[in-house]
């Protein structure tokens, strides 16, 4: 078989990688598909002297490794995520960091939700419950899963805030790249709601708790 007949078919397998990582809704096997295909369509182009091909997927290739190596970092970072592990952890490499001034109302209540924050410095105040959030809180999840995606409180900074942000679209698009990892995404901030109504059931009880009666002589 001559050079030329091997170059045609190192470039018709990588063609036909190529769609089919465009046909695939996982992420993480679509990079890796994707990959295994500039590298046929490298060979093809090498093979059949076609300069413009080697050059593309030749420059290709880097990107799927780097974007393959991220998506399955945050996948695995996510399988052994516990519920207390720190959100910083896993989540904030795909948030955006902004800043916020103290007294800006960042939503109102029953505002559509559009996002979720971490808040990494200052302060945030639920104004109608009149609580304020300390760093490392995590705001806004529940109004992106509810039904009528509302928000049921409004939220201002009670000083200067460093925020982490991550969009609806931003979650759908976390879910997309891999289901599995929107399952433990959801897991986990499902656990911390668990956590944080159970302290709040101790809390309430214990406020409830009438103290005891000091026993007269």
């Amino acid at each position: 078989m001559s050079n030329f007949s091997i170059a045609y078919l190192f470039g018709f397998i990588g063609a036909a990688l190529m769609v089919t990582s465009y046909l695939m809704k996982s992420m993480l096997p679509l990079r890796v598909v994707a990959l295994v295909a500039c590298l046929f369509l490298v060979l093809y182009g090498y093979l059949a002297a076609a300069m413009p091909t080697l050059l593309l997927y030749g420059a290709l290739i880097p990107i799927n490794i780097k974007k393959t190596l991220q998506i399955h970092r945050l996948v695995q970072a996510i399988k052994n995520a516990k519920s207390d592990t720190p959100i910083s952890e896993w989540l904030l490499p795909n948030m955006t960091r902004r800043t916020a001034k103290a007294g800006t109302t960042l939503w109102n209540k029953g505002d559509v939700a559009t996002e979720m924050l971490y808040l990494e410095t200052g302060s945030l105040r639920l104004v109608e419950y009149d609580q304020v959030l300390a760093p490392g809180s995590l705001v806004g999840e529940i109004g992106l899963f509810a039904p009528d995606n509302r928000r049921t409180l409004t939220l201002e900074c009670a000083s200067d805030c460093t925020l982490y942000s991550l969009s609806a679209e931003g979650m759908a698009r976390l879910y997309y790249q891999n289901p599995k990892l929107g399952f433990h995404v959801m897991r986990l901030i499902v656990a911390r709601l668990m956590n944080d109504a159970e302290k709040a059931r101790h809390a309430a009880e214990k406020k409830a708790t009438p103290p005891s009666e000091s026993t007269q002589a």
